[in-house]
């Protein structure tokens, strides 16, 4: 049992509720399930010692409930919460809640999570830590005359992006000044919509850029990096392939990319698992930061079956008060791993969501091979919350004995009772440009609209 955490309290569903339970039983934490309505027959519910309800299944009314999720503290005598990722894991008011009420919140402090929440303040961050960032505005935006203005600096094409923005939403594409005139409204309108924040900044646009994004582990005093992960491939800018490390960088631009982003994370003072996302120019070579998620990532896996290490143990052992205890000359990378999301979505009707009654279940074993999931037979997907129902996880001694592990993974799977993702996948792993890496952030948006067109392969 780590030092600190006497009983954990898991503030989030699905597959990463279950991960988290189950690093914390391997730390010999005993755990709490803090769950909707909806979830009380959840794995998690089942694999967790105790199960506090919180609410209806409604997520404003459960998972996004801060007063429930304080009482359930207080109820169960839990010392600690672990927020997963998504809901309330990058809330710093949330966090600051949790602190106030005695408990330990398994992340960064508030005013981390607050400074690198905010676009802006982030890049100046990163700027001041001597990080590249991507051309853009130096200043939040209000108004349009202002970003007109800031334009003449950063250069068209630009994005415009919400400041308190995540998940790809409150982005807007401009090529030139009238679209900047009529996307800058719009970007604003949906960003208070998303985040209850209007201002935004723009950023110079990088037409073929790859999203590569490196792992970091702080206890507050120093850092270390798990190297890279290649998360280019993504649909509505949501990934749904990941791979580590990141088959385009040598190894002086892996070693430039993870020093940058160990400096960052240590002028924050940082402590536990955070990502520090950049754009990769393919064409020239550089690389710029773009922001940082001060949480657990779902692409994490990947990082740790490169490097031996399991990122939430290490979370909840530095939460708990002890040191880091990695150097970063104990870190090496061991082979290559791939990651397929399988979603309750319907690729041939768009992706409609379609959860369901899981009728079938049959995941692939053998060397190399890891299974996330929240799915038993029997088990009804609510469809109020996330699609996300597995991640199919491979790892080989290099790329191409993962790839050929990924696709044997994919047809040893059954998954019945609705509609997902798996399918796509199979053909993904079909695409000679996938196996030649010859891919960018658009590349796959390209497929999918050749493929419903039928002239992909």
């Amino acid at each position: 049992m780590t030092q600190g955490i006497g009983k954990l309290l898991v503030a989030n569903r699905g597959e990463i509720a279950v991960r988290i339970i189950r690093a914390a039983k391997a730390l010999g934490i005993p755990t709490v399930a803090a769950c909707s309505e909806a979830d009380v027959d959840s794995q998690a519910a089942r694999m967790a010692d105790e199960v506090h309800i919180l609410g209806p299944a409604r997520a404003d009314k459960s998972y996004l409930n801060v007063e429930a999720l304080l009482g359930a503290l207080k109820a169960t005598g839990a010392n600690a919460v672990h927020p997963g990722y998504g809901f309330l894991s990058e809330n710093a008011e949330f966090a600051e809640a949790v602190l106030a009420a005695g408990a330990i919140f398994v992340g960064p402090c508030p005013e981390t999570i607050r400074r690198m929440g905010d676009k802006a303040e982030a890049r100046r961050t990163a700027q001041a830590a001597g990080v590249p960032v991507v051309p853009g505005s130096a200043d939040e935006l209000f108004d349009v005359e202002s970003a007109v203005e800031a334009a003449k600096s950063v250069g068209f094409p630009l994005l415009i992006k919400a400041s308190a923005g995540g998940g790809g939403r409150g982005i807007r594409l401009a090529e030139n000044q009238q679209q900047l005139r009529e996307e800058f409204p719009r970007s604003q309108r949906e960003a208070l919509a998303a985040f209850g924040n209007g201002a935004v900044y723009l950023e110079r646009f990088i037409g073929k850029a790859r999203h590569i994004e490196v792992q970091v582990l702080g206890d507050g005093k120093q850092a270390v990096h798990l190297f890279e992960r290649e998360c280019s491939l993504q649909r509505r800018r949501q990934k749904i392939f990941e791979e580590a490390p990141s088959p385009v960088l040598d190894a002086q631009q892996r070693e430039a990319l993870s020093a940058s982003a160990v400096r960052l994370t240590e002028a924050l003072g940082y402590k536990g698992a955070g990502t520090l996302e950049y754009l990769y120019d393919d064409a020239t070579g550089e690389f710029f930061f773009i922001e940082m998620n001060t949480r657990i990532q779902v692409e994490h896996p990947v990082s740790e079956l490169i490097t031996g290490i399991d990122l939430v143990q290490a979370m909840l052992r530095i939460a708990g008060g002890e040191p880091l205890g990695l150097r970063q000359s104990d870190i090496e990378i061991n082979g290559a791993a791939l990651q397929m999301r399988l979603n309750a979505e319907d690729p041939a009707r768009d992706f409609f969501p379609s959860p369901g009654l899981v009728q079938a279940l049959n995941w692939p074993q053998g060397e190399g091979v890891r299974v996330d999931s929240h799915l038993y037979e029997g088990y009804r997907v609510p469809p109020y919350y996330d699609s996300l129902l597995a991640k199919l996880i491979v790892h080989g001694r290099d790329r191409t004995e993962a790839l050929a592990r990924a696709r044997l993974a994919v047809e040893q799977t059954t998954l019945s009772g609705m509609a997902s993702t798996l399918s796509l996948h199979g053909e993904l792993l079909e695409q000679p440009w996938l196996h030649t890496a010859d891919f960018h952030t658009g590349t796959l948006e390209t497929w999918l609209a050749e493929r419903r067109s039928g002239g992909a392969a």
